[in-house]
């Protein structure tokens, strides 16, 4: 016998029960009419466990990895991460100024120190950013700084920079640039500053990047196998087909409080309604991104070719120069 998601949720609803409570308030069946056919089939099929949760929601996102809420998750998440036990102790307020069109790319952007001092910028990208490592190291050396403003103020004549510690940046690419889909067997990347000698001096800024759609297609190839717990996190936040889903919390049953966290979300129904309708807003504006982020790439791929011709020109007629020159000379 097939097995379901409403034999894991028992609190998910029919399409009956869903409708009804759409069609009894005039203000969500308002919303419910302006989608498209293709959008309230979508809704329905998510909400009633034909279609697997996306947990790159923005809104359930943060709902189930809050720290505040649920500090073992992100402790558990990062620590794998980061191949080292690490442990939130606090949220900080993020000053980071971003550019205008980021935030509506950002799924989750969160600052928090850990247990021993150090600092964590945890983000989540919709669509990945061109020049990465560019932008990354801009918001790593913002961190450093703030660190270091910090801890000079708290210590003052006591400071030290030995007191200062690591500042790491975890990004995850829903989507991920094309540098990263040169590697596409390769989903985690650890990138820190060493020397070419071998002369070993502590630099504080390290980089993480996970992408989580070379790791779908990895995991496809690989007849979806969940090989450890790190790809158990990234099967939670990737993968939505229902058949994934009950995979893992079978093999690994934390997920699945998880699931029922979001699944309760979804019983009120206005909640979830506008958790759907911002999706749809972002999804619309990804594409814009994407759109103009090609057409960049595509004026600039022209513009080099341009430019490539000009020197062929300009070689060409250097060399009928040159012979010119030499017909003269005879």
């Amino acid at each position: 016998m097939t097995q379901r998601l409403t034999d894991y949720f028992p609190m998910i609803q029919s399409y009956e029960e869903i409708l009804n409570q759409i069609n009894e308030q005039q203000k969500l069946k308002k919303i419910y009419e302006g989608w498209k056919e293709k959008e309230q089939r979508e809704f329905l099929n998510i909400c009633t466990g034909v279609k697997g949760m996306k947990m790159l929601y923005d809104a359930l996102f943060k709902e189930v990895m809050n720290p505040e809420y649920s500090p073992q998750r992100l402790n558990d998440f990062l620590s794998l991460v980061l191949n080292t036990p690490v442990s939130v102790m606090k949220i900080l307020p993020n000053d980071t100024t971003r550019l205008t069109d980021e935030s509506s790319l950002l799924i989750m952007d969160i600052v928090v120190e850990f247990e021993d001092g150090s600092i964590a910028n945890v983000e989540v990208q919709k669509l990945g950013y061109r020049f990465p490592g560019q932008r990354s190291a801009c918001y790593s050396a913002d961190l450093l700084l703030r660190q270091y403003r910090r801890l000079r103020d708290e210590k003052k004549k006591k400071f030290s920079y030995l007191d200062i510690r690591p500042v790491y940046t975890i990004v995850l690419f829903e989507r991920s640039p094309v540098e990263f889909q040169k590697y596409p067997s390769v989903y985690h990347h650890l990138i820190e500053q060493k020397s070419n000698t071998g002369i070993e001096i502590e630099m504080p800024q390290k980089f993480v990047f996970l992408a989580l759609d070379i790791f779908k297609k990895k995991q496809q190839n690989e007849n979806n196998t969940i090989h450890n717990k790190l790809e158990a996190w990234m099967t939670f936040f990737c993968r939505d087909e229902p058949e994934m889903i009950i995979k893992l919390i079978e093999q690994y049953p934390d997920f699945k409080e998880m699931y029922e966290d979001v699944y309760e979300l979804c019983r009120n129904m206005e909640g979830i309604m506008q958790i759907f309708s911002k999706e749809l807003l972002e999804m619309d504006r990804n594409t814009v991104k994407l759109m103009i982020d090609e057409m960049q790439e595509e004026l600039e791929k022209q513009n080099r070719q341009l430019r490539e011709k000009d020197e062929e020109i300009a070689m060409m007629k250097q060399q009928m120069k040159e012979l010119e020159k030499m017909l003269s000379e005879k």
